[in-house]
């Protein structure tokens, strides 16, 4: 208390003069104004005035900073006063869409058929080369000759016999033709037996010519004629059917021979076969994550333990999931094995917006009405959580882009747009009520399991250990009332009182930085070896008939590629000896079946000179084609007559090249060389092999979507860079979410895990997980006015890392059924999302809190400040004088 020295008369409004200049002084930035006019200058405020200020573009920036945050904080508020004034409006609507739409999907249920729509590039140079190919050579002309199927895999049958180990399948030729007139004898569609193959060959040594002396296994293959007629498809289609069920029983019967079989319904087969053994897993998963969610939003504390909420939360992004659904199946849309990944996608996201506001909840005031903390944990969690799904949906839209060559990632990402726009829906409004009226619940002081009135203390005090402990609301326990009782739960209680002092120990941090740096080794050593192994095998069912079929293709008749149709599209003078050698040089390095080369060893044998037009066509015509042997290749030329001369417009010929075990990437290879060749030497063709469809351009085709989702989210970060709390958040975030994805892939790559539309689709997903859980984390740091980084980092892994566990490990506990799931996809899918939460906790609860106490942004200005404003209010006295004149206050 201070004497007054002299009085001063009030203002005319009542207020002393003295204390309208402290008044201003108080409000003014800083805390300070200028001084009376009786008070003598300071030294200190003076120098302080003649500080040169901010520049006026970073003063507008930052207001415009604070005008954005403070609007959306402020509408947050409004809608989570909205929600807690109406709550059964909120919880009916959302439940009707989903009855509404659940119902809908079960009549429209409709699988994909098509398999090279779903996988292959949409837009590829192969399909345009099968169009001229088909039109060159209608596939009806040629289908019962030996290499015919070049344009389109149609309806075949095929079986590999594998002799046992040691033995050669040559010396089981009863067996073999006992099998294939089996095949033959059978009806319905059967036409055409084209050809075989021996696998894993033993020449014999020494001789002049080569000669097989032993071989492990034969492939037989069957075509069917169907010339695209519906009908025939149908009866093709039964004879798959039966061809399997056949080798089936053959296998019983030859126990001295394996028989791996395969027909053109099997890849689809497969493919959606992975759903139907994932069913039961994906329940299991969403029991484990409801498990998982209720314990971890539990409390000792009766009143304020929400176990139900963590259980609704849960259930409200199930219900939203099922929304989503009935919308795509009532667009038409047709279910493929990739949808798989969408569940734990929306889940991922849906419970990181369920357990932070329920952290928010937890940080409100707990004297408020329960609509006023329901307001104020909207404004205090949707802001970010609004930033992080429109960065979902950004993303998953560029994925959903005409950029994207795969219609399986298309199909992917558009579901995924939907899923997110229904998630934040869904989150708002029914798990808003239903922490409304868990609020209300809470403030009443009703149990928060048996939904019954909390006893006094002088009720329990009479009653056993156990109904104390179960009825007991954590404060009766303790002599005085906490100033936030929330902090007794169990995930907050470890990190405030274990952890966060742990991670932030000094000899704790070098080897934290160690572990970073072998952390990033081993990423970009991942990063450097990845390849564009990607093979439809990988979608298919891992212990499908498919998978063991190509096996043992790849282990035994892997030496030759396919056979690649090679296409002359125009005109070509054949007989001149220059286009002679460019065919030679071209077809060199394969081993061709050609009947340019038959036809040239034909006039060899027999003496004739055909180095003109006419001769050459005259004895092709007339002699060559006429020949018993060389009938087959009058369906590989096309005549065209002018009169009395005859043209060769167009001409094909057969190429098959020499290969090792990396046998698609050969291929992959061998099409690259082709390709260009075509358009460089004189002679115009293209070459074409169905498998070439699901081959061209595939890894280009995956990468693109990751590259423009990447290339998004950079992009949209940079052009918000001023726009955001702080700058310094940003540029945190975008390092952050860039180690996370060269972590995600690099070690993906070192677990054998090939780039194919499964990984490139996590791969975007790992973009938005690392955004959702860093965010909040990186921005409550830059915004924290504590004396040091380590207490900034503290406040906020307290303030945001209870929500981040539970959800990380919500997460990934509900991964593990699929890893029970035989399937490669699956396999995939596990991997590639253990990593991304994986990668993500190492950063949010070990990297980043030790990385943000070495680096910007500083925290010494909010320490000078807070000494500052102590000072000031050590200094500042203000005598009120009232009507009593020996009343003296001091402010």
């Amino acid at each position: 208390m201070v004497p007054a020295r002299r009085r001063t008369p009030p203002s005319p409004g009542g207020t002393p003069h003295r204390w309208d200049a402290l008044h201003r002084a108080a409000s003014s930035p800083g805390g300070r104004g200028p001084p009376a006019r009786d008070e003598p200058l300071d030294p200190e405020r003076c120098s302080l005035a003649r500080r040169p200020t901010a520049p006026a573009s970073w003063t507008c920036w930052r207001m415009l900073r604070q005008v954005l945050r403070r609007g959306l904080q402020s509408f947050c508020h409004r809608l989570g006063l909205c929600v807690s004034r109406h709550p059964v409006f909120f919880l009916t609507v959302p439940a009707v869409l989903t009855i509404t739409f659940g119902l809908s999907a079960l009549n429209r249920f409709q699988p994909e058929g098509d398999l090279e729509r779903l996988v292959a590039p949409s837009h590829s140079l192969a399909k345009i080369e099968r169009s001229l190919a088909s039109s060159l050579f209608p596939l009806d002309q040629s289908k019962s000759q030996l290499y015919s199927d070049l344009h389109t895999p149609g309806r075949y049958g095929r079986v590999i016999l594998l002799s046992p180990p040691g033995d050669n399948i040559l010396l089981q030729a009863e067996g073999i033709l006992q099998t294939h007139r089996t095949v033959l004898e059978m009806k319905d569609g059967r036409n055409s037996f084209i050809g075989h193959q021996l696998g894993g060959v033993v020449e014999v040594p020494n001789s002049k010519d080569p000669r097989v002396k032993s071989a492990r296994a034969i492939q037989i293959t069957y075509y069917l004629q169907s010339y695209g007629s519906a009908t025939q498809d149908l009866i093709g289609e039964k004879w798959e059917n039966e061809f399997c069920k056949l080798m089936r029983k053959l296998q019983e019967e030859h126990q001295d021979l394996q028989l791996y079989s395969l027909a053109s319904f099997s890849l689809w087969r497969d493919f959606h076969k992975t759903s139907i053994l994932a069913r039961s897993k994906v329940l299991v998963s969403l029991l484990l994550i409801l498990t998982t969610a209720t314990l971890s939003s539990s409390m000792k504390d009766c009143l304020r333990s929400k176990p139900f909420l963590g259980f609704l939360g849960v259930l409200t992004v199930c219900i939203s999931i099922v929304t989503a659904v009935g919308i795509f199946f009532i667009t038409d849309g047709k279910y493929n094995s990739t949808l798989l990944g969408i569940p734990f996608f929306a889940m991922g996201h849906g419970t990181k917006g369920v357990f932070e506001l329920l952290s928010g909840w937890r940080r409100t005031r707990e004297n408020l009405p329960f609509k006023d903390r329901i307001a104020d944990a909207y404004s205090d969690v949707m802001v970010t959580y609004t930033m992080t799904s429109s960065l979902y949906f950004i993303t998953f839209g560029m994925g959903a882009s005409p950029f994207t060559n795969i219609e399986a990632v298309k199909v992917f990402c558009q579901n995924m747009c939907i899923s997110i726009l229904l998630n934040y829906f869904y989150i708002f409004s029914f798990f808003g009520s239903c922490l409304v009226f868990a609020g209300q619940l809470e403030q009443n002081r009703y149990h928060s399991i048996f939904c019954c009135k909390i006893p006094s203390a002088e009720y329990l005090d009479r009653k056993p250990v156990w109904f104390q402990t179960v009825m007991s609301d954590g404060r009766q326990q303790t002599a005085h009332h906490e100033a936030n009782p929330y902090q007794h739960h169990f995930i907050q209680h470890f990190l405030r009182e274990h952890y966060n002092e742990w991670i932030t120990n000094i000899y704790v941090k070098p080897f934290v930085v160690i572990l970073y740096l072998i952390y990033a080794s081993f990423s970009f050593m991942g990063c450097l070896q990845i390849s564009d192994r990607a093979n439809i095998i990988n979608l298919l069912a891992s212990d499908s008939p498919s998978v063991s079929y190509a096996t043992i293709q790849q282990k035994y008749f892997s030496n030759y590629s396919p056979v690649i149709g090679f296409y002359v599209y125009e005109p070509l003078e054949y007989w001149n000896s220059s286009v002679q050698e460019d065919l030679q040089r071209l077809c060199s390095g394969f081993t061709s079946v050609s009947w340019v080369e038959q036809y040239y060893q034909f006039l060899k044998v027999s003496n004739i000179s055909a180095n003109n037009k006419s001769d050459f066509i005259n004895v092709l015509q007339s002699s060559f084609l006429k020949k018993p042997e060389f009938l087959h290749f009058r369906n590989d030329i096309i005549f065209s007559k002018a009169g009395d001369e005859s043209n060769i417009i167009a001409s094909r010929l057969y190429l098959v090249a020499r290969t090792s075990r990396d046998k698609q990437r050969e291929v992959i290879e061998v099409l690259e060389k082709l390709r260009p060749l075509s358009l460089s030497k004189s002679i115009r063709f293209i070459v074409f092999n169905p498998s070439f469809v699901f081959m061209d351009h595939y890894s280009l085709s995956v990468t693109v979507p990751v590259l423009i989702a990447g290339f998004g989210v950079l992009l949209i970060l940079i052009l918000t860079f001023f726009l955001v709390i702080h700058p310094l958040g940003n540029f945190w975030l975008i390092l952050s979410v860039t180690s996370i994805e060269l972590g995600v892939l690099g070690l993906m790559t070192l677990w054998n895990v090939d780039m194919d539309c499964i990984s490139i689709l996590c791969l975007i997903y790992t973009l938005n997980f690392a955004i959702d859980h860093c965010a909040p984390l990186l921005y409550t740091f830059v915004l924290g006015t504590e004396h040091t980084r380590t207490q900034c980092i503290k406040n906020s892994l307290q303030e945001h890392g209870t929500a981040i566990l539970q959800n990380v490990t919500s997460f990934l506990i509900g991964l593990v059924p699929l890893l029970f799931v035989p399937s490669n996809l699956t396999f995939t899918l596990f991997k590639c999302l253990l990593l991304t939460g994986s990668c993500t906790l190492l950063h949010c609860f070990v990297i980043l809190p030790v990385f943000l106490t070495f680096f910007p942004p500083s925290k010494k200005h909010h320490k000078k400040k807070k000494r500052a404003k102590q000072k000031e209010r050590e200094e500042i006295e203000c005598i009120e004088i009232q009507e009593n004149p020996d009343h003296v206050t001091t402010v």
